[in-house]
Formats: structure tokens, C-alpha cells, sequence
């Protein structure tokens, strides 16, 4: 399995991966928004031998209580189906977390199951007294601190990029 940055040739074989997992194609136009409106931050394919995208992490900028704190905001994650409980989406985690170090990226939050999250390292975001602009979250928004100390030093609502918000 090859973790790589997303090339221009991926992004028609990463839209059809999105469409595939999720079950409307929001996640696909989201990413197509974030991209054409500069929102990308970093997005990592996971290949295959043959060289398919079977998976794919994007990250864009949030902000806490309106501050650009270089935080990112880890949405979508996706896998292909028949690629799914084999760790490529920890894989593409585990790559992400060194990458976002390499460049002083100090904190990624997530939205999603926290069993799963946990299994990567993140905590309940609520214990940090953190929240979420988006809707229905209170349980399953999660954070990382990819840089020591650095989740302590604020608390309150974390806002994804407008593009969210369609949603």
C-alpha cells in the first residue's frame, strides 16, 4: 500500500471513490468545493499495488471562536468498500499526523465515531471543552493534538470552512 499526496490525474478517480462510499455524492461535491476555492490544507490517497486510489483523507483550516489557529479539520475519510478493515484508513492517519507535524500543524478534529477515532489517538473534543459548528456533533466531534499543548491553549466552537455548511 503506497500513501501519496493527491495529484491532479487523482481528483475524477477520487470523486468517484466518494461517490461509491458515501450514500449521496455531498462528500464528493464538498471536495471539489474546498479544492476550487483553495481550502485544501493536505489530501492523501492510499494505493493500491495496481497504483487504484482505494482511499483518501482531506484536511482543511478551521477556526476556534473565529481564530485562524492553524488547525485542521479532517473530512472526508473514506475507504473503498472492498478495502475496508485492513488499516489503510489508519495508515492514512498515521501519514497525515507526520506530515501536518512536518509543517506546525498542531491540532486535526474530526467528526465520527469515537470508538474508531480513539483507536487513532483522538480524544472526545467536549472533555477539552471544545464544540462544533456543525449540526448533531456533541458526541462525535474528536480531536488530536498533533503537537504537544497545543489543544490546552484554546476552548470554545471550532467552525470548518464555509463549504461545510451545504452540508
Amino acid at each position: 500500500m503506497l500513501i501519496r499526496s493527491e495529484a491532479p490525474a487523482d481528483i475524477l478517480t477520487i470523486d468517484t471513490l466518494l461517490k461509491a462510499v458515501f450514500p449521496t455524492d455531498a462528500e464528493a461535491k464538498l471536495v471539489m468545493a474546498l479544492r476550487e476555492n483553495g481550502n485544501r490544507t493536505l489530501s492523501l490517497v492510499a494505493c493500491n499495488d495496481e497504483g487504484e486510489v482505494v482511499g483518501y483523507a482531506f484536511f482543511s483550516p478551521v477556526t476556534v471562536n473565529g481564530v485562524d489557529t492553524n488547525w485542521q479539520g479532517l473530512a472526508p475519510l473514506a475507504v473503498r468498500d472492498d478495502y475496508q478493515n485492513q488499516g489503510i484508513a489508519l495508515t492514512l492517519l498515521e501519514e497525515a499526523k507526520s506530515v501536518l507535524a512536518d509543517f506546525d500543524y498542531p491540532v486535526i478534529v474530526a467528526v465520527g465515531d469515537p470508538e474508531y477515532y480513539e483507536k487513532a489517538g483522538f480524544k472526545k473534543a467536549v472533555d477539552h471543552q471544545l464544540t462544533a459548528t456543525l449540526p448533531d456533533t456533541e458526541n462525535t466531534f474528536m480531536v488530536y493534538e498533533v503537537l504537544p499543548e497545543s489543544v490546552a491553549q484554546y476552548q470554545g466552537k471550532v467552525e470548518y470552512c464555509n463549504e461545510f455548511k451545504s452540508l
